[in-house]
């Protein structure tokens, strides 16, 4: 396949010898590969892969993005950017992890080591969106506590927190639906948040709030007590659950009067929408975000594989069943949509909104107006919380596993046992959230996923695809490959990573660039300090590769290509 010439075999005989300085010493192969946990089956693997892609964001954030650009017709970018962008960098993030058998830093080290920054900053980004993803598993918790109670509270206006000039109890004629909607925001506003007027005013702690992140971080150390093995179990539920209750609340919304419209809504296509760059760029990012590149817990998890698994079909089910599941809960979402659309008399487009207010606000009312509200409600809050568990515990591994892989028998000597790492980790985590358990948290919640969330991850990604497809070179990705699957990667997935992928990434990373906005929360605008310190918690997970560079060309003699492609060098002395 490569020619069969002299020239051809010479490359690829170096190349051959290039990636044995990726092998681990004597020293690291009693410390990494000798004693790192592997998962107890291969069905352990893709089922927490597939728990840490399928998250929140396939249900409040997809069915929103398809409705507003272009309803049926934005499938089709969505699918092309899952095939051209999603499944290459998956197989890419799959063959590093489980080739090396190590963490992202140690793995980008050995890689690339002008780029080894990029590891590093995997991690840090890892556990700032862990800190603050913690949240909604914390207002998941609240919901499906009090959605347990005799009465759905927002459904009543007999609480504290109602204003009574916008309450109304029950259903409302077509003329006073306006002050329902305003009932369940009050309720997400005044009775969760008890939110202030703006970041300038924390308020005191929600104590209420600050007990769910607290359990929250509890139930993560105990799924993360005893690594992978622990975590290998308890997916079996959390990867799983999810589709039962997804599948129950499609067969009951269907049944539903309106059902039908909500979903003509969501897959009707507008096809002059397919001209706009916007659309282009929304779908990109959407299956950028949804399957989790560069957060390093791709890496982190195919490093606990066997050698010779089979990584090219984990990649396809993995990256298939994301993009089914925000398929399948476009259909459940907007069903509901559709109904309350029917009781309520008004347009869809009144309803339907994305983030948060979809799942706390809309969502809830649309439980509510369902038969047999008091068993749905609280089974899509446990759904909820069982997305973001699994999300979690792949977030949290990453700093855990880049621990272990860094310090190795430091850690092991000075915490005696594995579970004093991981209640480290937690503890940590959970003391960074305290922010945003306050009155004023909200406000903090929404500063950090603007400023994490989007622009740091892409340049992120981007850094990490010039490091490992143009720098350390596609040839010796695909030998990687070869050595564990004993057959080379098609040309399809050379020619994405070499450069559709970075075309696109880069692509991605300069629209967002341009339509840059600063933060906002609704209506209210953050002060110019409060996006400084966005700027701040941006810079503070990128800011590793530049420095990652500078200390590699510190330390190393020659150019910065000899630098860049150290084993490259090193292979034909």
């Amino acid at each position: 396949t490569l020619g069969g010439g002299t020239r051809q075999e010479m490359e690829l005989e170096g190349t051959e010898n290039a990636l044995n300085f990726l092998e681990p010493t004597e020293i690291e192969k009693k410390r990494v590969v000798v004693n790192r946990p592997t998962w107890s089956g291969q069905l352990e693997f893709i089922l927490a892969t597939v728990g840490y892609v399928v998250g929140l964001g396939n249900v409040w954030r997809f069915p929103y993005l398809c409705y507003s650009n272009g309803g049926g017709a934005f499938m089709i970018p969505y699918l092309v950017m899952v095939v051209v962008c999603g499944i290459p960098l998956v197989l890419m993030e799959f063959t590093i992890g489980q080739y090396t058998r190590q963490g992202p830093v140690r793995a980008f080290s050995r890689i690339c080591p002008l780029f080894k920054g990029a590891g590093l900053s995997t991690v840090v980004i890892s556990f700032i969106f862990s800190t603050y993803h913690n949240v909604v598993l914390c207002w998941s918790l609240f919901y499906m506590f009090t959605s347990f109670g005799a009465t759905l509270p927002w459904m009543s206006c007999n609480n504290t927190w109602n204003l009574v000039e916008n309450c109304s109890s029950g259903f409302l004629s077509s003329n006073n639906t306006e002050l329902q909607s305003a009932n369940l925001l009050f309720h997400f506003s005044h009775r969760v948040l008890e939110k202030t007027s703006g970041i300038e005013e924390p308020g005191g702690l929600r104590w209420e709030l600050f007990g769910c992140l607290l359990l929250g971080w509890v139930i993560i150390f105990l799924c993360l007590v005893k690594g992978i093995k622990s975590t290998g179990k308890v997916v079996y539920f959390t990867a799983i659950f999810p589709y039962f209750i997804l599948l129950a609340l499609l067969i009951n919304n269907v049944q539903l009067p309106g059902a039908s419209d909500g979903i003509l809504y969501f897959v009707t296509p507008v096809w002059n929408k397919l001209f706009e760059v916007k659309v282009w760029f929304n779908a990109a990012a959407q299956v950028f975000m949804s399957l989790g590149i560069a957060f390093g817990s791709m890496i982190s998890m195919s490093s606990y594989n066997k050698f010779n698994n089979n990584i090219l079909r984990d990649a396809l089910i993995v990256s298939i069943t994301n993009s089914f599941t925000s398929i399948l809960a476009g259909f459940v979402i907007f069903s509901a949509l559709g109904y309350m659309a029917h009781m309520y008399e008004l347009p869809i487009d009144n309803i339907a909104t994305a983030g948060p207010g979809l799942v706390f606000v809309v969502y809830p009312e649309a439980l509510s107006a369902m038969p047999i509200s008091r068993l749905w409600a609280p089974l899509f809050f446990i759904m909820l919380l069982c997305l973001g568990l699994d999300s979690q515990f792949a977030n949290v591994e990453v700093v855990i596993t880049c621990i272990k892989d860094e310090l190795g028998s430091k850690v092991s000597g000075l915490l005696k046992r594995e579970a004093l790492l991981s209640l480290i980790v937690c503890t940590v985590g959970f003391i960074l959230g305290i922010p945003h358990v306050t009155k004023g948290g909200i406000y903090v919640f929404q500063l950090m996923d603007t400023y994490t969330a989007v622009l740091s991850v892409v340049f992120l990604a981007f850094c990490e695809v010039v490091a490992v497809c143009w720098i350390f070179g596609v040839r010796k990705i695909s030998l990687m490959m070869k050595r564990m699957l004993d057959n080379m990667p098609s040309i399809y997935f050379r020619f994405c990573w070499i450069l559709l992928c970075p075309l696109l990434i880069l692509s991605i990373l300069v629209s967002g660039i341009v339509h840059y906005s600063p933060a906002h929360y609704g209506s209210y605008t953050y002060p110019v300090w409060a996006d400084c310190v966005g700027w701040f918690i941006s810079l503070a997970s990128i800011v590793w590769i530049p420095l990652g560079a500078i200390h590699e060309m510190y330390k190393n003699k020659g150019s910065v290509l000899q630098v860049s492609n150290m084993f490259f060098i090193l292979s034909r002395k």
